[in-house]
């Protein structure tokens, strides 16, 4: 696992960096456990798309101006957050590299 660390906001509230450190830490217990990782994954898209479809949806501003002004906010503090998901190419790619390397080392073993 990287030492990347969750993209946070600039400052955000200690609630939600307790949150996101409780995150961090259970990604990395789940570390060498790849269904594990998966179903952490899939739990952060769900909650990111409830509290989206509701209750961001229902705080949205009722006004063009505060609409534009949110707008302006979104951009400036660095975009819609957006869950990215891996790419199946990607997942391919690196199974072909696994096997790729699985036989350099099983074509070496039976030289030597």
């Amino acid at each position: 696992m990287s030492d990347r660390k969750l993209t946070q906001p600039e400052n955000p509230s200690e609630d939600l960096r307790v949150l996101a450190q409780q995150v961090q830490q259970a990604a990395q217990r789940r570390q060498e456990d790849c269904i594990a990782l998966l179903a952490l994954l899939r739990l952060l898209e769900g909650l990111h798309q409830d509290i989206r479809e509701t209750l961001f949806s229902e705080a949205l501003p009722n006004n063009r101006q505060k609409l534009y002004s949110l707008l302006r906010d979104i951009e400036g503090s660095g975009g819609w957050p957006y869950i990215q998901r891996m790419k199946l190419r990607s997942l391919y790619q690196q199974m072909e590299a696994l096997e790729e390397i699985q036989e350099q080392s099983t074509n070496h073993t039976s030289v030597d």
